[in-house]
């Protein structure tokens, strides 16, 4: 079912939900629309829970506009000319009308300001996670972060905190361009026991933001912005789409930048004893990551590394691992051999795409699975 047709049917689920959040910004989610100068106090800091239209907020909230200065700090802005920082123990909320039982992905974009340990809580009750921001992984020192939820009811609220608590109350995150897209969990394709194997399903892309989309360790991959998928271990992995990177098969990829203490998990369900053939591409996304890479991939028994000297311009090659099924799940698994950094100092690494699994032979005498 094209995504059309499944669109069309959630909101049929929404029922009098007539304002159903579809893909792309929130109502304000670039917060172009600010509050009143009578709403804001000492030039940006706003006074005023809804004062900020289509948003609510607490706690020591600033409206920032791009190219305003932070001492000898320029803050720069990457979606309009404007933003919002969240100091001390500060949030803003907005409600949405979404479709009960759906999955969804939010994307935003957050900066580090003046604090070297900032993490956001992002939420939508009654889930909620932790993202951590003491890793910049891009030069401009934006990032974009997707996080993952199904809705529990026909409407939520959506929220992000900042916790921390500093000496100096506007020391927190800029966040801005605030973002949903619809998750339709992948199903079995012919020919392949991977689901979402080219990865073509997942969050949101904020125009312009060429630094691709961070998916955060997740331990659920039911709720995973990458569907099907389960981001393991401490650090992210970054989505790319071939808008700003080059990609090896389709429109969306996964770079592995995070070396070891990041891994790409799938399970699929096999036949101790049976041999399956996994086949993937391994390149680079055209970021300027230049030197030599090897991604590696793990399964049952077997693992194989995949070396890729990259020229930081695109390109790709293929692999395949071979294995024999041990137990009745199997886990795939995909890493980086080590970690890569551009010449800017941000981290990068090879790009993951088109993951095949296939049954490659049986024992002699067993029936072939239908």
């Amino acid at each position: 079912m094209g995504r059309v047709a499944v669109l069309v049917l959630l909101l049929a689920c929404a029922c009098a939900a007539d304002a159903v959040v579809t893909d792309g910004l929130l109502p304000n989610g670039n917060f172009e629309e600010g509050p009143a100068r009578s709403d804001m106090v000492n030039g940006s800091v706003v006074r005023g829970a809804n004062a900020i239209p289509r948003w609510e907020t607490s706690g020591f909230v600033e409206y920032i506009e791009s190219g305003q200065k932070q001492g000898d700090m320029l803050l720069v802005v990457p979606h309009g000319a404007h933003a919002v920082r969240l100091g001390n123990d500060a949030s803003i909320r907005q409600r949405l009308a979404v479709a009960r039982g759906a999955y969804y992905a939010v994307t935003f974009s957050a900066a580090r300001t003046c604090a070297q340990a900032e993490r956001l809580n992002v939420s939508v009750s009654p889930e909620w996670g932790v993202l951590p921001m003491q890793t910049i992984y891009s030069s401009s020192g934006w990032d974009s972060y997707a996080w993952a939820f199904q809705a529990k009811l026909d409407e939520v609220a959506l929220v992000i905190h900042n916790p921390g608590v500093e000496e100096d109350p506007a020391c927190g995150p800029l966040i801005d361009g605030v973002a949903i897209r619809a998750l339709y969990p992948p199903t079995l394709g012919k020919g392949n026991m991977l689901k979402n194997g080219g990865f073509e399903e997942g969050p949101y892309f904020l125009p312009n933001a060429s630094w691709g989309v961070l998916v955060p360790p997740n331990i659920e991959d039911d709720h995973s912005p990458l569907p099907a998928w389960m981001i393991m271990s401490s650090k992210a992995v970054k989505y790319v789409d071939s808008e700003h990177f080059a990609v090896p098969q389709g429109a969306r990829a996964v770079e592995l930048v995070s070396g070891k203490e990041s891994a790409l998990v799938q399970e699929v369900s096999t036949v101790p004893g049976w041999t399956y053939r996994l086949s993937f591409a391994v390149g680079d996304s055209a970021d300027g990551c230049v030197g030599s890479m090897v991604a590696e991939a793990y399964a049952a028994r077997a693992s194989v590394k995949v070396p890729y000297e990259s020229k930081g311009s695109g390109g790709y090659k293929r692999a395949v691992l071979d294995f024999a099924a041990i137990s009745n799940r199997t886990r795939v698994v995909f890493q980086s051999a080590v970690y890569h950094m551009k010449s800017d100092g941000t981290l990068c690494g090879p790009v993951i795409d088109d993951a095949s699994l296939v049954l490659h032979k049986q024992p002699a005498g067993r029936r072939l699975l239908p």
